[in-house]
C-alpha cells in the first residue's frame, strides 16, 4: 500500500463517505435477485449498524435465499452521526439469518466483532474475508475506486458496486469495458446520499432536511457490475440516418462525430464516437468498443487529449463500431 495514499487519508481529504439510501439499493438489487441464491453477500465498505446494504440483505436473507452475509467497516467511519454508535474500532459481522424468526425485524442482538487491523477493504484481514464471498455489493470510496475495482478483479469476485461515471474514462476501468468483463447497471444518473454533519455545505446539489441531516446529490452516478442482466442483451433502437451534414468526420481520424447516443445512425458501419453515456444503452452483441479517444487517437491529431472537429475538442468519446 505504500505507493497509494492511506484509506483515512482519502476518506478525511477527498470527503468519501456517503450512505446510500436503502430505496436507491432495492430499486437496483431488484433486477438481480437470481444471482443471490444460495451465495456468500460481502459488504466490505459498510458499517452493519448503520448500512443500509446490510438492512436489505438482512431483512430479504430469506427471501433472497442467501448462504450468508458478511459486512465490514473501515474504523475512520462517523456512525455516531447516524446513530449512537461509535466507531474507533473496525468491525465486521457474519450472518446467517435467523431460523427461529425469519420474518424478524431486529437484528441488535446479532454480534458486531471487532477486526484486528483497521478496516481497510485492501487489508490481508479484510482481503480473507472477500476469499469467502460469492459476490460484493456495496458503496466503496469514490477516490478509491479504481484500486477496489482493481481487488475485485484480483481475486476473480462477482459484484454490483456504485460509482462516478466519470470512472469509465480510467484507463484501466475502461479497459475492462472493452475487453467485456464490466459493464453498467440498471440505474445511471442522479443520485442523494446523507452526508455526515462536517461535511463542507457546498451552493449545488447540497441540504439539509427538517432533522438538520445533510445531503448531497450527484448526477452521474451509476451502477458497475459483473452480473448478467437482461438490459445488457437489449438492442439500442436506431431510427436517424447517416448524412455528412449531421455526422462530421473528426480532424485527421477516420470516424464520425455522433453528439446524442440516440443519434447513433442506422446505416453506418464505420467508427463512431459517441458520449460515454453509450456505456447505459451498450449491447455487446450489437456493437463494438474500439477504444477510449485519449488512448486509441494519436495524440498528434487529439487537441486537448480529445478528437476535435474543425479545431474544436469534443468531451470524453468512446469509439465504437456496428456489428453486421
Amino acid at each position: 500500500m505504500a505507493k497509494n495514499a492511506s484509506f483515512g487519508n482519502a476518506k478525511n481529504n477527498k470527503e468519501d463517505e456517503f450512505y446510500t439510501q436503502l430505496p436507491d439499493i432495492e430499486k437496483e438489487l431488484s433486477h438481480y435477485r437470481d444471482h443471490f441464491k444460495d451465495k456468500t453477500i460481502l459488504c466490505n465498505c459498510d458499517d452493519p449498524r448503520i448500512s443500509n446494504f446490510f438492512l436489505y440483505f438482512a431483512l430479504k436473507f430469506k427471501e433472497l435465499k442467501l448462504k450468508r452475509l458478511i459486512t465490514t467497516c473501515y474504523k475512520n467511519q462517523e456512525a455516531d452521526l447516524f446513530s449512537q454508535n461509535n466507531c474507533e474500532k473496525a468491525v465486521w459481522l457474519d450472518y446467517y439469518g435467523n431460523p427461529n424468526d425469519p420474518t424478524s425485524t431486529d437484528f441488535s442482538t446479532v454480534e458486531i466483532k471487532e477486526l484486528k487491523g483497521n478496516g481497510d477493504f485492501r487489508s490481508q484481514e479484510c482481503v480473507e474475508l472477500l476469499k469467502q464471498a460469492d459476490i460484493v455489493v456495496t458503496n466503496p470510496p469514490f477516490s478509491l475506486f479504481r484500486e477496489y475495482i482493481d481487488i475485485l478483479m484480483k481475486y476473480e469476485k462477482k459484484f454490483l458496486v456504485i460509482g462516478s461515471q466519470n470512472n469509465i474514462t480510467y484507463k484501466e476501468i475502461f479497459k475492462l469495458f472493452k475487453e467485456d468483463k464490466i459493464w453498467l447497471g440498471y440505474k445511471a444518473g442522479d443520485m442523494a446520499f446523507k452526508v455526515p454533519e462536517y461535511y463542507t455545505p457546498r451552493k449545488t446539489r447540497y441540504w439539509q432536511d427538517e432533522t438538520g441531516q445533510k445531503w448531497r446529490s450527484m448526477g452521474n452516478i451509476c451502477w458497475y457490475t459483473n452480473l448478467d442482466i437482461a438490459k445488457r442483451h437489449e438492442d439500442l433502437v436506431l431510427y436517424k440516418k447517416y448524412s455528412k451534414e449531421d455526422f462530421p468526420k473528426y480532424d485527421n481520424y477516420d470516424a464520425i462525430e455522433v453528439s446524442k447516443v440516440s443519434d447513433i445512425p442506422f446505416d453506418y458501419y464505420g467508427i463512431l464516437g459517441v458520449p460515454i453515456t453509450f456505456l447505459d444503452k451498450y449491447n455487446p452483441n450489437q456493437f463494438e468498443i474500439i477504444g477510449l479517444d485519449r488512448y486509441t487517437v494519436p495524440k498528434q491529431f487529439l487537441v486537448g487529449g480529445r478528437v476535435a472537429v474543425n479545431g474544436k475538442s469534443k468531451y470524453a468519446r468512446i469509439l465504437i463500431k456496428r456489428k453486421k
